[in-house]
């Protein structure tokens, strides 16, 4: 017969007949405790639907075993992709996930972290909005030594645990392989200037002219906020440029589909393009970028959750300043399209 509240580990000590503290330690398979003992406390336990309480173990460990995580949409491939990276290790390592979305806000990401600091999480990992310019807001973790690890749009900050993909390569790849086509005036839709991210990419794009021995024309490379109606705007403004560029690099793929079905509409041709993390979506593209550099989002999102779950765990005299900070940065690979 099922009891009517639930068992405690008290209960079961008196009708065992042994001591509160040996059937504690035989639930969590200590070594002082005899298999026999174990047996007969995990069949009883068994038997009356024993739940451990999840206040007293988090009180007797100092710990919630929740991380948090906030990025931007989770309806992107990509940060889907990074969110199954980072539960797959949460699960391995006991550790539950709690997800928030930015929208690509700033405001709602600073109420978020704070309600993160509410919610008592152990760490957090975060990929920081294309409208954050200030970071403030993530100091009342480190003050509270709670870790906290970016990934893939990493602030502009000092002193930081992060896990990001190398962009700078990636675009020198990427612009390479478009120079080796025979362009010479190639234009990219780069993101806010709040980005890293942003930066990456620009200097990737300036090292492949230069080293081509070709002149650097910085107004091919425009902002925009990554939205449909500004990748509008900024595409239209290269297509009147005076050296109206032969082929783009765009931001994403996300940003390459507006712009490539922009091009479309107005009714221009011959315009490569090539974009960036190689998501599923340009499978279903009719007209597809012709390479995409791939930033491996499921990795990042595993290294990150491993490198703060390492940082919950570690002792405490071992965290204070002075610390060796995390900065992994992960190849990243130009992917060529197979489309005929």
């Amino acid at each position: 017969m099922m009891p009517d509240k639930p068992t405690t580990i008290k209960e079961m000590a008196k009708i065992l007949k042994i001591s509160v503290s040996t059937v504690s330690r035989a639930l969590n398979d200590h070594s002082s405790i005899g298999l026999t003992t174990k047996m007969r406390v995990k069949k009883l336990a068994a038997e009356l639907n024993y739940e451990p309480n999840q206040k007293a173990i988090q009180f007797l460990h100092g710990k919630s075993f929740v991380i948090g995580v906030i990025l931007p949409e989770l309806s992107e491939s990509f940060f889907s992709a990074a969110i199954s990276g980072i539960e797959d290790i949460a699960y391995k390592r006991n550790y539950t996930v709690l997800l928030a979305q930015s929208h690509d806000d700033a405001e709602r990401e600073k109420l978020l972290v704070s309600k993160m600091k509410t919610q008592r999480v152990d760490g957090l990992l975060v990929s920081v909005s294309k409208t954050t310019s200030t970071y403030e807001h993530f100091e009342v973790f480190r003050k509270l030594n709670i870790p906290v690890v970016f990934f893939d749009r990493i602030p502009p900050i000092k002193d930081i645990h992060y896990v990001s993909s190398n962009l700078k390569t990636g675009t020198f790849e990427a612009v390479n392989f478009l120079l080796k086509k025979g362009h010479r005036s190639i234009g990219m839709v780069n993101g806010p200037a709040t980005l890293i991210a942003s930066h990456e990419r620009k200097e990737g794009y300036i090292k492949a002219m230069t080293s081509n021995r070709l002149k650097f024309d910085p107004s091919l490379i425009v902002s925009c906020d990554l939205s449909e109606e500004g990748t509008i705007e900024v595409v239209n403004a290269m297509l009147n440029h005076k050296r109206k560029p032969t082929a783009i690099v765009t931001f994403n793929d996300y940003v390459a589909l507006f712009a490539m079905r922009y091009v479309k509409s107005v009714g221009l041709t011959g315009i490569d393009f090539v974009s960036y993390a190689n998501l599923p979506i340009i499978n279903y593209m009719d007209h597809t970028p012709i390479a995409s550099v791939e930033q491996f989002p499921y990795k990042q999102g595993k290294k990150a959750a491993d490198i703060l779950i390492d940082l919950i765990n570690k002792p405490k005299d071992e965290s204070g300043t002075g610390q060796a900070y995390f900065n992994i940065v992960i190849e990243s690979e130009l992917i060529l399209s197979n489309r005929k």
